[in-house]
């Protein structure tokens, strides 16, 4: 595994998030921040630099669907405190060294998968 990072496609992530945006007028210049709303009112920042996918406060509620669907169709991952990876299983020869040690593989990010592992690091 000595994956290197890859930039989402910007496209991909303007695609999913746009419909959702809730503050458009406080979007910067490459549009690289935005403020998301999902159905149920829930929200989270989202923030897209190099490599990274930041999802900053998500509420609980539906926005997590709008991060798993993000996370599954830029073949990102979520990282769960402490330190934990949710990843694809296609995604796992693009990780850079060490990173598969510290990674859930799953066929599709869920919002069952990310329950158990909360709930896993929750124990430790």
């Amino acid at each position: 595994m000595d994956g290197e990072p890859v930039r989402p496609d910007k496209d991909v992530v303007r695609a999913i998030l746009s419909p959702h945006e809730a503050a458009s007028e406080k979007a910067t210049g490459d549009n690289s921040e935005c403020w998301i709303r999902a159905s149920d009112g829930s929200e989270a920042e989202v923030d897209v630099v190099d490599c990274v996918i930041g999802v900053e406060r998500p509420q609980a509620g539906d926005v997590w669907k709008i991060i798993i669907e993000l996370a599954n169709r830029a073949s990102g991952a979520i990282l769960i405190p402490p330190g934990t990876f949710l990843c694809r299983e296609d995604t796992r020869a693009l990780l850079p060294e060490g990173m598969e040690n510290d990674s859930l593989f799953v066929p599709e990010i869920t919002l069952e998968a990310l329950r158990v592992l909360r709930d896993r690091s929750r124990i430790r």
